[in-house]
């Protein structure tokens, strides 16, 4: 392993270990030109998410492969029925996720989430809410999102929520809008970045779709 890879791995082990959800948790860390692969066994998909996310806030980071298990101990095993019982009870208690617009499926512990939402917010919000449940081994957020408003995107606004954002204030991102399509390109430091410039625009009124081909390089 190059040098220039192995302080890589050394730095993604110190952000996860760094989480107090995971320092305890039995996580490995290869590293290759970018491309992070996380390995091991947790006993919560809560730590498996949170993993991957401490992962992505770390420069350098291009991708990642996650191979990390969730092996749930007897304390925390729960059937498909109860599992699906608790997601709508945290839906129905939670004033951000329109319950009545999703559906649900829970199989072998995976949660599959469907329907169409308005914002794309209340899509990330559902997934928050379910992957602290316990019993839940696995996420699959297929929810739709399709806008009350057709009205045109703003291509400067978004711009400028962009350069707002102080973790992107030097960040090279190109915003390009077709009705309520917005694609976006250039060059970011980490996965985090990519991801929040996608958050942004995913928070402007009116779109329906991200292209976020934002390409990660550090020290670009």
């Amino acid at each position: 392993m190059t040098k220039k890879n192995e302080d890589l791995q050394r730095a993604v082990l110190d952000a996860i270990k760094w989480e107090p959800l995971l320092n305890a948790a039995e996580i490995g860390v290869t590293a290759k030109d970018g491309i992070v692969t996380l390995t091991g066994e947790v006993d919560s998909y809560a730590k498996k998410a949170e993993a991957e996310h401490a992962a992505k806030k770390v420069k350098g980071v291009k991708a990642i492969v996650e191979k990390i298990d969730v092996n749930l101990g007897s304390t925390t095993q729960k059937t498909d029925n109860e599992i699906a019982n608790e997601v709508l009870n945290t839906f129905n208690w939670n004033w951000a996720i329109p319950s009545n617009k999703l559906t649900i499926k829970v199989e072998n512990g995976w949660i599959t989430l469907g329907g169409e939402l308005f914002w794309h917010y209340q899509k990330d919000a559902a997934q928050r809410a379910v992957h602290n449940l316990l019993g839940v081994k696995g996420i699959i957020n297929n929810i739709t999102i399709k806008t009350e408003t057709a009205a045109d995107v703003e291509e400067q606004e978004i711009t400028s929520a962009i350069k707002r954002n102080l973790s992107m204030y030097d960040c090279d991102i190109q915003v390009k809008v077709e009705g309520n399509k917005v694609a976006l390109k250039g060059v970011v430091d980490s996965l985090y970045q990519k991801e929040e410039a996608g958050r942004i625009a995913w928070n402007t009124l009116g779109v329906w779709q991200v292209d976020n081909s934002l390409v990660v390089e550090h020290n670009h």
